[in-house]
């Protein structure tokens, strides 16, 4: 290698043959001084020098330049180790520019920016020169002088702007795209197609990870023509252990050539039967889980660059909360149609059992023979009890969904329950002439249990059963411990619910498409009621059907009890109660009279105030046992009339009794807190009301 050159050397060599500009200032500082601040400047600037002697070959680089080309400070350099540094890319550019400057005909300003590569560490640099040629009498470039300064920062931040801002457009582009989609697997396809083609890639998936966390499903993609969808489920572990466990930490699969990276254990014997080289899988993790992934793929090897990464993790973020979106609304808009076909379906079931009370009611005030309207009142009855249930439903459903239910658990046999609903269904049975087996377990199956509950739950399926199986249909109820657990059935060869149905049966207000000769509609509410209700007991419940026309099976699981069942003592014998004198206070004036008519017919004595004020000035004159108090009465309320009850003192042996319509735990809380001393929901039962009236009226005084 040529011995390094020095540019003082160079000077005193090259001064015959340049032209001075001397200083003429008188104040000039010497030259040694001139130099020292020259260096200094430069210093400062961060900025190196270089000079090159054209007839040797021979250049002066400082330190500062070689660490810029990847060369230790003490190492000689020669212009060979200038171009043999400049990268393969720029070098045709940096050396035309450096051979212009050095052109007598030319003379141009040396002025580029380009890579280098270290000849020792091997990294890329990018570096700013700028210089000029110094030519002799003749004419011959034989010096050439310049600066260079390294802007490999700036580089790298020009290059992060112009990422971000192909990023951002990228993805304005895919919001545009998207924003008017409603359905979610548009807009999956619409985010890959736009990502694959900017990639320039082969194939473009989005991902479901399935709940299991083990499954994932490719619902619709983007690939170049002729290249295969990728559409389906597939199992996480086709990717290997260890790039599975790295994908559900929210990590990305990243492989340039299939063939260098991946042995056929770890995905490899998949991703070439595809025809795939290359891949990227990004995963998203929400909530601690793996719930989505934007798989890129390549049919030949690449490098894939960190900003594919970012591009393509921001994508599936973006994607993937779009799609959630989407998918909120689409369920948005399905609450809102089951609810106006709920609103349509409750008017219709509402009206049915209302028809035949009135007319019942109409040929009642049409008969002549007092006897014969015993059959118009069991219609009324009958029709009044299936109001009262449907109301019940739809008030339980109101509760559970606010977390208002309140389990009154007892240990109790489940052959008695079924027993009590298997009484309860038999009018239904019979009417439609089903063959109805009931199979009770073969030995106690006690469960802790609200009865009350669970004989709603075994009316509520088998009622199901009674209206979807065609009449002289089979329905089977069966029960039996199973280890720890009692399993029972509610089984039918009625119209069978299709296998795409099975999974959301027991949703609410769902309304199935049912085909054939008995199809019933129905609110929607009773078998996710059904399921609430089991679940709060802690059991578990099920559905089968071999398909439409094909049967069900509902069944349902409870932990066993193994608590002994307690022998309940018998209630002693209360003497008989005396006849009383009762207030009904209903603004209501057909609610007022029937039940003051019921009353008296039981023995006791009645009175009825149509408002508050009537209500007080009755009390006035007489002193009630029992007052029977409505709430939501036109001027003065249920709540007003109580407090100026309680204020006197004739009356603090009264019993006062809420008579509403509002049953929940915070109105029974409410009226207790107001003085009310005990709270009925209406419709009560006439034989329960007559049985609490018995029960509250005071012993005779001795």
């Amino acid at each position: 290698m040529a011995p390094q050159c020095h540019p003082v050397a160079f000077q005193s060599r090259l001064h015959p043959m340049s032209t001075p500009y001397p200083d003429t200032r008188a104040d000039a500082p010497p030259s040694a001084e001139n130099e020292e601040q020259l260096r200094l400047a430069i210093e400062a600037a961060d900025v190196g020098l270089w000079d090159v002697d054209l007839a040797t070959r021979t250049l002066y680089w400082p330190a500062k330049v070689k660490a810029m080309f990847g060369i230790s400070a003490h190492v000689d350099v020669t212009l060979d180790d200038f171009s043999n540094g400049l990268h393969p890319e720029d070098a045709p550019r940096v050396l035309h520019a450096f051979a212009a400057a050095q052109d007598p005909g030319l003379r141009t300003m040396y002025d580029v920016e380009y890579r280098t590569v270290g000849k020792e560490d091997g990294l890329t640099r990018w570096v700013a020169a700028k210089g000029r040629g110094l030519f002799d009498d003749a004419g011959r470039c034989v010096r050439a002088i310049g600066t260079v300064i390294d802007i490999t920062a700036r580089k790298q931040a020009e290059a992060e702007q112009n990422e971000l801002r192909t990023r951002l457009v990228l993805l304005d582009r895919i919001e545009h795209a998207t924003r008017p989609l409603i359905d979610a697997v548009e807009v999956m396809q619409v985010t890959a197609q736009l990502l694959g083609e900017h990639l320039d890639a082969t194939r473009c998936a989005y991902a479901d990870v399935e709940a299991d966390n083990d499954r994932f499903t490719i619902r619709s993609d983007w690939s170049q023509p002729g290249v295969p969808t990728s559409a389906g489920t597939y199992s996480l572990e086709l990717f290997g252990p260890q790039a599975t466990s790295h994908l559900r930490q929210g990590m990305h699969l990243v492989v340039h050539d299939v063939d260098r990276e991946l042995g056929d254990e770890h995905g490899g014997r998949m991703f070439k039967a595809i025809g795939i080289q290359a891949i990227v899988c990004a995963g998203l993790v929400k909530g601690g889980r793996l719930v989505a992934m934007m798989a890129v793929h390549q049919a030949i090897p690449r490098h894939w660059t960190p900003a594919d990464l970012r591009l393509i993790t921001d994508v599936v973020e973006r994607c993937w909360a779009h799609i959630e979106r989407v998918r909120d609304a689409a369920l948005l808009r399905e609450q809102d149609r089951r609810k106006d076909e709920f609103l349509a379906t409750l008017a219709h079931e509402l009206r049915n059992p209302l028809a035949p009370m009135l007319y019942a009611v109409a040929l009642m005030k049409r008969e002549q023979d007092p006897a014969r309207p015993s059959r118009r009142i069991d219609v009324i009855e009958r029709q009044a009890g299936h109001l009262v249930r449907l109301i019940d439903d739809l008030l339980d459903v109101s509760r559970i969904n606010r977390g208002l239910i309140e389990l009154k658990r007892e240990t109790i046999d489940m052959g008695a329950l079924m027993s009590q609903a298997v009484e309860a269904v038999g009018p239904a049975m019979e009417s439609a002439g089903h063959r109805f087996a009931v199979h009770l377990p073969a030995g106690p199956a006690p469960v802790h249990a609200d009865p009350t509950r669970l004989v709603q739950v075994l009316t509520n399926l088998l009622n199901n059963a009674a209206k979807y199986t065609p009449d002289g249909g089979d329905i089977r109820l069966e029960a039996r411990v199973d280890g720890p657990r009692v399993i029972v059935d509610v089984a039918d060869n009625g119209l069978g619910i299709a296998h795409e149905d099975q999974a959301r049966v027991f949703q609410m207000f769902l309304q199935l498409a049912h085909t054939g000769e008995k199809s019933h509609g129905g609110l929607g509410i009773g078998l996710s009621l059904v399921k609430s209700l089991i679940d709060l007991h802690g059991g578990e419940i099920r559905v089968h059907s071999a398909g439409v026309g094909q049967g069900s099976t509902f069944r349902f699981e409870l932990p066993l009890s193994i608590a002994t069942r307690a022998a309940k003592a018998q209630p002693p014998a209360t003497p008989g109660a005396r006849r009383g004198q009762v207030l009904v206070v209903e603004d209501n004036l057909d609610g007022r009279l029937t039940l003051m008519e019921l009353i008296q017919a039981d023995g006791h004595s009645v009175q009825g105030a149509a408002n508050g004020l009537e209500a007080l000035q009755s009390v006035s004159g007489c002193k009630p046992d029992v007052v029977l108090l409505d709430l939501g009465m036109p001027g003065m309320d249920g709540y007003e009339v109580v407090a100026r009850l309680r204020k006197d003192p004739g009356l603090a042996h009264t019993r006062v009794v809420a008579l509403t319509g509002w049953g929940t735990q915070h109105d029974r809380a409410r009226t207790r807190a107001a003085g009310f001393d005990d709270h009925l929901t209406k419709p009560v039962n006439p034989e329960n009301l007559l049985a609490l009236l018995n029960a509250w009226m005071r012993p005779e005084q001795a």
